[in-house]
């Protein structure tokens, strides 16, 4: 009896805890209901005016505008092995050339340092940072130190970036995505698109219940927060921060962008742009290639053609409870507690309104979860009353009570909303099977947050001042992409290990190396190694073939399917077709960027290989500049057709004239009058225009007009005259 009378009381209890809970979770699901009849009827108007008026935009649009330089972001603390197949498929998939990828390392994290410093090997547009203080800091504070980075390579480079944007070093980008980014500057202070996490095994709850939340976030939510308040909080990844923006917050941090003890200064960073007026963008944008209904058979069940090809941004979370927890923790902190104690309430109620959205997971979290708890608890008693022999039966704590069962039905009611809004958005990109699997991941996901608010309410009680609390990163997954990064040996290391050239005569040359070439070129002009031997090296060095070309013996159709502006762009001479592949010549290695590049621009697979030094300069000057100087080789013919001097003596005569040639950029860059890094967007720029290139770097105000004639006069003198080396040859017989 003692027992019965103890149950019999935490029932009573109960019922109060219930009616309490249920008013609570009845607030919050009418202010959730409010958010979805906004965007319900919002599309609806939408659909039935501007759509109808206007037709909606198409991708093509995005490659009309001209490339912008935009900085990438990405902080690294153990990213070991990341950071290179981020940079790689990059590469391989992104449709724009004109960006640098500045990666956040610490002296303390020797292992992400070697293997950034790999990747820069390979990839010139990738740029290590070391932090300042040892890791981990807070994310903002690593982010601190790259934007100072990347203002100082501004600098140096005399280039500005039009947008900065920030990822982590495991995000796989849409092809599209520097495109939207670069089509929406400079006119949006900060852009942000939608982040779709990636699919794991069904059963992997923790996870998946991640693309839920995300789906209908981005899907719905942050849409209506920008129709209603202009305010677009950051989700840290995705983001373009326009220049006007970046400068705004360097002011406005005296100097310093990010608040560095915020565990989520991307969150942060929206209300202060908004503060200041800057204009805040959430943009979903399709991008589909095909709409015939070929192509819409292949969607998934329940998927939107177009809501399922948005530009986004994609990566793996967590997959275990702990990792998840500690992630969660660390956002409801930053957001709810440091975003309290940072922002308090504004003077705009729409935003306020928002605000309290953002903040009020401090106590549905607990509540969703309590809720479960006293469900839990009523179907076991169900269970025992039903089910047990001869049990006793307790009065339904919902016996005469009115309040508690209206509360009830409304709640039904405005779970099953919530239950179809889940399935819609989810389906939309994740098709009707994930759409139907998030409803049990529901009851999961409130388990995670309300472990994750725990956590955070128990690390704040510890530290007394929440800015004090310091970054708990979690660990990265990053998808395979049958790739791998190999680390580039150095020219002088492959020579020498070739026999070709001994360690005094490398050092002799660096020590004695004439200002203006490059060492290989050096070596060339010194008579220590041939261009064919330096091609040979290059070779290895860049893992594709090497082959003597003749630039002449080219036809004119090879020539002319290839513009000038890419050919002189890139240094790069078409010279035979095999097969499905264009195949281009070059001195130098080309890295994955321009590769990918070029083939987007000639709309074909293309191969390259290493030719002896000069032969692709005598092509480029033969077939595309529109300079009219005497041709060389029409010298030679008349010398030798005039008895002056034989057939070998003419090819000896060319093969040195040829190794000997060399461009004004390399001359420029090895003086250090233009940044190496920096010479892919000032090529891209000067691509456009009819300018010589030191006449365009003249007028865009990189180099002075006496450094333009000093360089052209060194490159005069590094490159020998074709007449007085014939006539050098006659003297030459004559003694």
């Amino acid at each position: 009896m003692y027992l019965i009378d103890v149950v019999a009381s935490l029932l009573f209890i109960l019922k109060y805890i219930a009616i309490t809970i249920a008013i609570m979770i009845s607030i919050s699901s009418i202010d959730d209901l409010f958010i979805d009849i906004v965007y319900w009827v919002r599309r609806f108007i939408r659909s039935i005016t501007i759509y109808r008026r206007h037709p909606k935009m198409q991708y093509s649009a995005l490659l009309s505008i001209p490339e912008k330089p935009l900085a990438i972001m990405v902080p690294a603390w153990h990213e070991t092995g990341v950071i290179g197949k981020m940079a790689e498929l990059a590469a391989i998939t992104l449709d724009y050339e004109n960006y640098h990828i500045f990666v956040g390392t610490y002296p303390n994290d020797p292992e992400t340092q070697l293997d950034v410093d790999k990747v820069c090997a390979v990839f010139p547009n990738v740029h290590k940072v070391v932090c300042a203080r040892p890791g981990p800091t807070s994310k903002a504070d690593c982010l601190n130190n790259v934007l100072d980075a990347i203002l100082q390579f501004e600098l140096k480079a005399s280039l500005e970036f039009s947008g900065f944007i920030l990822h982590d070093s495991e995000d796989v980008v849409s092809p599209l995505e520097l495109r939207l980014f670069n089509y929406l500057l400079p006119k949006n202070d900060l852009i942000q698109i939608p982040v779709y996490p990636f699919e794991k095994g069904w059963m992997n709850f923790t996870s998946m219940h991640y693309l839920d939340e995300f789906a209908e976030l981005h899907g719905k939510d942050v849409v209506v927060r920008e129709a209603l308040s202009g305010q677009v909080p950051s989700a840290g990844v995705g983001t373009c921060f326009s220049r006007k923006a970046v400068l705004a917050l360097l002011e406005d941090g005296d100097g310093i962008a990010f608040d560095a003890q915020s565990l989520t200064e991307d969150y942060d960073i929206g209300f202060r742009l908004k503060a200041k007026g800057l204009k805040e963008v959430f943009v979903r944008f399709p991008v589909i290639f095909d709409d015939s209904n070929e192509a819409r058979k292949k969607l998934l069940r329940g998927q939107s053609i177009r809501d399922s090809n948005v530009i986004c941004v994609r990566e793996y979370f967590p997959d275990t409870l702990a990792t998840a927890i500690r992630q969660k923790s660390r956002w409801i902190t930053g957001i709810v507690f440091q975003g309290y104690q940072t922002h308090h309430w504004t003077a705009s109620p729409i935003l306020n309104y928002f605000l309290w959205r953002d903040r009020k997971g401090a106590i549905t979290n607990f509540i969703s979860f309590i809720a479960t708890i006293i469900l839990i608890q009523l179907i076991l008693l169900w269970l025992y009353q039903n089910l047990w022999p001869g049990a006793y039966h307790f009065l339904s704590i919902f016996e005469s009570s009115e309040w508690l069962m209206g509360f009830l039905w409304l709640n039904f009611f405005l779970m099953m909303n919530r239950i179809a809004q889940r399935i819609f958005f989810v389906s939309s990109y994740y098709g009707l099977k994930e759409g139907l699997m998030s409803i049990p991941r529901l009851f999961w996901g409130n388990y995670i947050n309300f472990m994750a608010n725990w956590k955070a309410v128990k690390q704040v009680m510890q530290h007394g001042d929440v800015r004090r609390i310091a970054w708990d990163k979690t660990t990265h997954d990053f998808p395979t992409i049958g790739l791998e990064n190999k680390e580039r040996k150095k020219l002088g290391h492959i020579l020498i290990g070739r026999k070709v050239i001994t360690q005094e005569q490398l050092d002799s040359v660096l020590v004695h190396k004439k200002n203006g070439i490059k060492i290989g070129s050096a070596l060339v002009h010194e008579g220590i190694l041939t261009s064919t031997e330096l091609a040979d090296a290059l070779s290895i060095q860049a893992g594709v073939p090497a082959e003597s070309i003749d630039a002449y013996a080219i036809s004119e159709d090879l020539i002319n399917s290839v513009s000038a502006s890419i050919a002189l762009q890139y240094a790069i001479l078409p010279i035979r077709r095999e097969k499905s592949f264009l195949v281009f010549a070059s001195e130098s290695a080309l890295d994955p960027i321009s590769i990918a590049a070029i083939s987007r621009k000639v709309g074909c697979q293309i191969r390259y290989v290493i030719a002896p030094k000069g032969q692709v300069t005598i092509g480029l000057r033969k077939w595309y500049t529109h300079l009219r100087a005497d041709d060389p080789h029409k010298t030679l013919d008349e010398a030798v057709s005039t008895g002056k001097i034989n057939s070998n003596q003419s090819e000896e005569i060319w093969k040195f004239y040829v190794s000997r040639q060399i461009l004004l950029a390399e001359i420029l860059v090895s003086l250090g009058h233009i940044n190496e890094a920096a010479l892919r967007a000032l090529l891209l720029q000067h691509s456009v225009t009819k300018l010589y290139l030191g006449d365009f770097l003249v007028d865009k105000n990189i180099i002075s007009k006496e450094t333009l004639q000093k360089a052209l006069e060194l490159q005069r003198h590094l490159q020998p005259d074709i007449r007085k080396l014939v006539e050098s040859e006659i003297r030459l017989q004559g003694t």
